[in-house]
């Protein structure tokens, strides 16, 4: 399986403090590749420096076979590596099919300033609710974002970044916030994304990340400690020792 997603011992430091030490990584086109890790183990530095949003110190990050260490993410984002955040980023005085709509424009190149006229373009209408249905948001349409529930909200971002047509998904724990019956109905949307995407996944939620990921590496201190499938990583005594604990 060719890798789509390669890092080489990137570091970045802050201060005295190593938030990423020397970290090699690889996404398989296809996978879902989870990230796991306790708190302050560098994980969202970590998908910033996959994103573009931070330079690491030192290192290499490539993608399609590309060098883009020194590319920043809306460049990335051109190349078809798409990022949703930890806390939802939207437009909440915006439809939820403006917002999809507006991100599928930003993806075709064209300028925001002729938005209210492009509303009723169907090139941007017609991609925009064909994505919103298949994040389960097709009754939705009209609900203004900021009224949305959280779940729904965190699915809208999800239909944002796929309006960008990505080759890679980098999702920073999308199941954040949910009560289950809403975290539910994101693993579901994740896992309907399986077979078309290639993810990779930052999440604190164990059931989430063992019931979706193909492929699971664990960072702590800034440095990956194992990486294997689902069935490998519970195994490892070196993990549950780090991290699991009695959740393995």
């Amino acid at each position: 399986m060719n890798k789509l997603l390669e890092t080489h011992q990137l570091r970045k430091s802050f201060g005295a403090l190593i938030a990423t030490d020397g970290v090699d990584f690889d996404v398989r086109e296809g996978e879902t590749h989870a990230v796991i890790g306790p708190n302050g183990a560098g994980k969202t530095t970590f998908i910033k420096q996959l994103s573009g949003e931070l330079r690491p110190d030192t290192g290499r990050v490539s993608f399609g076979g590309e060098d883009v260490t020194a590319l920043a993410s809306q460049h990335r984002s051109r190349k078809g590596l798409a990022r949703s955040f930890q806390i939802t980023s939207i437009y909440r005085d915006f439809s939820a099919l403006d917002n999809v709509a507006l991100a599928v424009q930003a993806h075709a190149g064209h300028s925001f300033r002729f938005w209210k006229a492009a509303r009723q373009d169907p090139l941007l209408i017609e991609p925009a609710l064909k994505i919103l249905q298949s994040v389960g948001l097709d009754k939705r349409i009209n609900i203004l974002a900021a009224e949305l529930a959280h779940g729904e909200q965190r699915q809208l971002e999800i239909a944002m970044a796929l309006a960008t047509r990505p080759r890679l998904l980098l999702l920073d724990e999308p199941v954040a916030g949910m009560g289950t019956d809403e975290s539910l109905r994101m693993v579901e949307l994740l896992a309907s994304l399986k077979d078309s995407k290639t993810i990779v996944l930052v999440e604190h939620d164990m059931d989430a990340v063992f019931s979706l990921a193909d492929r699971i590496s664990v960072l702590v201190y800034g440095r990956i400690i194992a990486t294997g499938t689902p069935e490998e990583i519970r195994a490892n005594k070196e993990v549950r020792a780090a991290y699991l604990g009695e959740e393995a």
